[in-house]
């Protein structure tokens, strides 16, 4: 909960045997890493203090960016109370005291900021909650989300608070931090230079991560040994990627992938197939996420890009993973490479449109069947010529309903196997036309 100067000191051995990352927390906004844009000299925060007015933020971004110590340090430097809650462990009764004590705090002259962890787990009126004591100064709210605020968060809790960003750790800003762990420790890391990299690299842009991964090396590494690369994945379980099924970092690939496939990128579409496999995305799901790059994106160009794209999530659903990881990888590879058009899905699109705006309207009476006496005495069907008995296997006759008139929707381009479909098209309207047909 909130900072208190006059809570218990902590025992100095107690003290030490704190996590790393505890440990080095940093004590000013000077001190953070790899969130420049926010608190370096010219940085949205510092110059928020320099104003002498905070309003509401909400931070974004993934775990391990400073997001908990950047609220504590701004409260600090803005000479604001600190209060700390997170949403995970706390209910309405939490809030109504922590509002309760920044409204006691108000009166006596002192601001609170109040930092929500992992906000978007309160319900919508959870969050309604926290808009009357914004709107009158009673909290400035931080509150801290790993999701995609827009998604996540209400729109009026969004309106009444800024989002700032906060990024992944670089490699530079992730050495900056090994270099600090190792003056706190008074020894160098054991690992050589290719094993720091893999460590680095282990660490997936957390900063709390490679500190973590840092101390857990120094636990394990006897006197005067130095691990290599190998010697490091022995030691460390591997990090598994930041990644959600259900949010922001699934919807980020899949979109990669599919852009990477409609810009005809081979190379970058297997990268964020590969970036998936390796989260442990469902193989199926990816299957058929081909499946509809095959119609919306390559549609008639290749015909056969939807009959290999059913055949790699059959070959996988045959013979599991991994080997039928490669099925899916191929039908990938296929449609990266493969002609694009996305004629069919916008006729399709503009089909659907005219569908909805025009009714009920019943088709021309010569293309109605007629199995009674009344129909044939309405004129279904009268007029109709069939087309195999016509020249050209083609009668050229109006198929649309009368009060639309002849409509076009499709329209191939000069790409693949559509540039044939083209000039069948194009024949049949030159046929249309010399018939007078409308």
């Amino acid at each position: 909960m909130s900072g208190d100067l006059f809570a218990p000191q902590v025992p100095e051995e107690v003290a030490r045997r704190r996590p790393l990352a505890d440990r080095l927390r940093p004590k000013s906004l000077g001190e953070v890493t790899g969130q420049k844009h926010l608190t370096g000299e010219d940085g949205v925060l510092r110059r928020m203090i320099s104003s002498g007015s905070l309003g509401s933020m909400i931070f974004w971004g993934p775990p391990g960016t400073g997001k908990t110590t950047v609220a504590r340090l701004l409260s600090g430097e803005a000479g604001l109370a600190f209060e700390q809650i997170s949403a995970i462990f706390s209910g309405v009764a939490d809030l109504k005291k922590v509002f309760e004590a920044a409204r006691m705090r108000r009166m006596e002259g002192r601001q609170t900021l109040l930092f929500v962890d992992e906000i978007h787990r309160f319900n919508r009126a959870q969050q309604d909650s926290f808009l009357p004591v914004m709107e009158d100064g009673t909290i400035i709210l931080v509150g801290a989300t790993t999701e995609n605020p827009s998604f996540e968060l209400n729109a009026a809790l969004l309106s009444r608070a800024r989002v700032l960003t906060f990024q992944p750790h670089d490699e530079e800003s992730l050495e900056e931090l090994l270099k600090r762990a190792e003056q706190a420790e008074g020894k160098p890391l054991p690992l050589d230079p290719d094993a720091r990299g893999s460590l680095l690299r282990m660490a997936d842009g957390d900063g709390r991560a490679v500190l973590t991964l840092a101390e857990e090396v120094w636990r394990a590494a006897r006197a005067d040994e130095v691990f290599d690369t190998e010697g490091l994945t022995r030691i460390v379980q591997r990090r598994a990627p930041v990644y959600d099924k259900g949010q922001d970092g699934h919807y980020n690939l899949i979109s990669a992938l599919h852009k990477s496939v409609r810009g005809s990128d081979p190379d970058a579409a297997l990268y964020y197939l590969a970036r998936m496999f390796d989260a442990g995305e469902d193989p199926l799901y990816l299957g058929r996420r081909l499946v509809r790059m095959a119609v919306e994106d390559i549609g008639l160009a290749d015909p056969q890009a939807l009959v290999i794209c059913n055949a790699a999530k059959d070959a996988y659903d045959y013979l599991g993973s991994p080997e039928g990881e490669l099925a899916l990888a191929h039908a990938c590879v296929y449609l990266a490479t493969a002609p694009k058009s996305n004629g069919v899905y916008t006729a399709f699109k503009a089909a659907m449109r005219a569908a909805k705006e025009n009714g009920s309207l019943l088709p021309p009476k010569h293309i109605l069947n007629a199995p009674t006496k009344l129909m044939k005495g309405e004129g279904y069907g009268q007029g109709y010529r069939y087309d195999h008995d016509e020249p050209d296997a083609f009668s050229g006759q109006n198929y649309f309903p009368e009060k639309m008139g002849r409509q076009v929707y499709y329209d191939p381009p000069e790409r693949g196997f559509e540039r044939e479909i083209r000039k069948r098209l194009d024949w049949w309207a030159k046929l249309r036309k010399e018939r007078g047909e409308p």
